[in-house]
């Protein structure tokens, strides 16, 4: 077996943010009763909301925001599109999310099947994911998969965020695991597999939504079923 230790990313390659987000989100928007303040068009504001939320975790990633402010602002700037200058609804809609969305479970199809697949076959399974430390193991405690994953690395708990090499380098530090003998699994290219070459480790990109590659993987699939055949 050349691999030994499976580094997951979380969102968006084993548990769906985009299904989960937008699940919460229709609750608020009913909730909160936004409509009443001006947004009729929730499939407009949740576009808008994933908008602002990549771009924010991008200057987040860069060290450009805080953690709170990546938290308010998504919540705000989507609001201002729809001309509602409102900070305290803004904090209100940002408090009821982070309570409600790690309770969320929807996962990509067969992930606990592939999952429990990996462990029947002998594999170490952690997770590498750039997430804040209560959020993240909530989501994994409500979807199911906590009792697959040995060690779970967040950038907070690391103090660092991929692609940058110290979070690579504390996961396989607090694992105990070969470089050589690791490989990462997540959908982004520049963020989990850039990083994961930056310390020499092995990647897979999960490709579902077929995205050009400017950055070559160790090794591409469409479906996490395909893991099956590749290890």
């Amino acid at each position: 077996m050349r691999y030994k230790h499976l580094f997951f990313d979380l969102d968006h390659t084993l548990w769906d943010f985009d299904a989960n987000a937008r699940m919460t989100l229709q609750q608020l928007h009913v909730d909160l009763h936004l409509p009443e303040k001006g947004i009729h068009d929730f499939d407009l504001f949740y576009r808008n909301y994933l908008a602002h939320n990549d771009r924010l975790w991008a200057a987040y990633r860069t060290g450009n925001i805080r953690q709170d402010e990546l938290r308010l602002k998504r919540m705000w700037l989507s609001l201002l599109d729809f001309n509602i200058d409102d900070e305290e609804l803004a904090q209100q809609m940002n408090e009821l999310f982070l309570q409600l969305l790690p309770t969320r479970t929807i996962l990509f199809p067969d992930t606990i099947e592939v999952l429990r697949y990996l462990e029947e076959k002998g594999y170490r399974l952690h997770l590498i994911t750039n997430g804040f430390e209560e959020t993240q193991h909530a989501k994994l405690q409500s979807s199911g998969l906590a009792p697959f994953f040995k060690v779970v690395v967040t950038s907070e708990g690391s103090n660092s965020l991929k692609p940058q090499k110290e979070i690579f380098e504390y996961a396989l530090n607090l694992t105990g695991a070969a470089v050589e003998e690791s490989l990462m699994i997540g959908d982004t290219l520049d963020v989990d597999i850039a990083g994961a070459f930056t310390v020499g480790m092995d990647a897979v990109h999960v490709n579902y939504n077929r995205v050009a590659q400017d950055i070559q993987p160790t090794y591409t699939i469409y479906h996490l079923n395909e893991l099956k055949d590749l290890l």
